[in-house]
């Protein structure tokens, strides 16, 4: 990223020894349309904050914009599911899941609407505080029987996601990652696969489950735990529902100790997928949760509000440095310390 360019509206922070990409979640769609030829793109008027203008302009007859009705959106992309097309919507993940809740579970998934969401600022994303960070969305989106859920954790994978979702039935909740987003994932070698995790470190220290952009930041940490001669495994979860449960706690059973990290509430999202699998299999482990506390975040700077929290790279590092030397456990976070 240049030096002194001010973040765009949801866009990730890139890092000095990692590439970015600009849009992927518009060259996923493209590509799509160019396999296909039955998508249809609708937003509610954030097409330039959810980067479907590439789209519209190489699709114009195929691009709505229903104006700031996030209801209008969802019923809209159901009627187009059932004659035939595949609807693309994008709007902000705390308007797609509050105010259209209803609408995607009747209109859409209680009739399997091959409709998919892609709903933008996910978790802290956006300074804009509670109004428009969508902390709670995963644990929304899940409760919702027949709905897929997705978190994708790169620019590889959110480009793979968007060309896939076409193909997964039903109705598809996915976190968009827009404007410049990091590259962690090699796409030469990685492919998204609806319902799998992919391991991508081993540990018998600890095991590190994680979902979403978190995924790059606790690879980041487990190189700085190699100094301290731990070994740390990373699981990446990018579908939350269907939920990979066997392969994740055979994953969990082979280390010591258990971390769960997500940029989400930690109350309905992966760590309460993790702890019911592992509780089913009769499985302990000690266990740290990283996550938003149960609370609306305040206005601020992404930067300054991610390390706030506990989802900077920097504080998830000395978390993990903190716990792994306790052995008593975690304590709780606390807004604003210092780990």
């Amino acid at each position: 990223m240049a030096e002194g360019r001010t973040l765009g509206m949801g866009e990730l922070e890139t890092v000095e020894h990692r590439p970015s990409v600009m849009a992927p979640f518009s060259r996923g769609i493209l590509a799509a349309q160019a396999a296909r030829g039955d998508l249809v793109v609708l937003t509610a008027d954030l097409g330039k904050y959810t980067d479907v203008y590439p789209f519209r302009d190489a699709h114009p007859g195929r691009f709505h914009n229903v104006g700031m009705a996030e209801q209008a959106l969802v019923t809209v992309a159901a009627g187009l599911a059932r004659t035939g097309h595949v609807p693309y919507c994008t709007t902000y993940g705390c308007f797609a899941t509050r105010r259209a809740y209803d609408f995607l579970a009747i209109a859409c998934a209680h009739g399997g609407a091959n409709v998919k969401m892609f709903a933008a600022l996910p978790g802290i994303t956006t300074g804009y505080g509670g109004t428009h960070q969508a902390i709670e969305d995963l644990g929304l989106m899940r409760s919702i029987p027949d709905m897929t859920v997705i978190d994708p954790c790169d620019a590889t994978e959110m480009e793979q996601v968007a060309e896939a979702a076409a193909d997964i039935p039903g109705t598809v909740y996915c976190r968009l990652l827009r404007g410049a987003v990091p590259q962690v994932l090699d796409p030469r070698s990685y492919r998204f696969v609806p319902g799998r995790t992919m391991p991508l470190r081993e540990g018998s220290d600890v095991a590190i489950v994680s979902t979403g952009f978190m995924t790059e930041r606790c690879l980041d940490a487990c190189r700085a735990l190699e100094t301290d001669g731990v070994e740390a495994g990373v699981l990446h979860v990018p579908t939350i529902k269907p939920f990979d449960a066997e392969t994740v706690v055979d994953f969990v059973a082979a280390a010591d100790r258990l971390v769960v990290v997500e940029n989400h509430v930690s109350i309905g999202g992966l760590a309460s997928l993790v702890f019911d699998a592992m509780m089913e299999r009769g499985l302990c482990r000690p266990v740290l949760k990283i996550g938003i506390p149960d609370r609306f975040i305040e206005c601020g700077s992404v930067p300054y509000l991610q390390d706030k929290y506990g989802l900077s790279t920097a504080r998830l590092t000395g978390r993990l440095r903190s716990w792994l030397a306790s052995p008593g456990g975690p304590a709780p976070i606390q807004p604003g310390g210092r780990a």
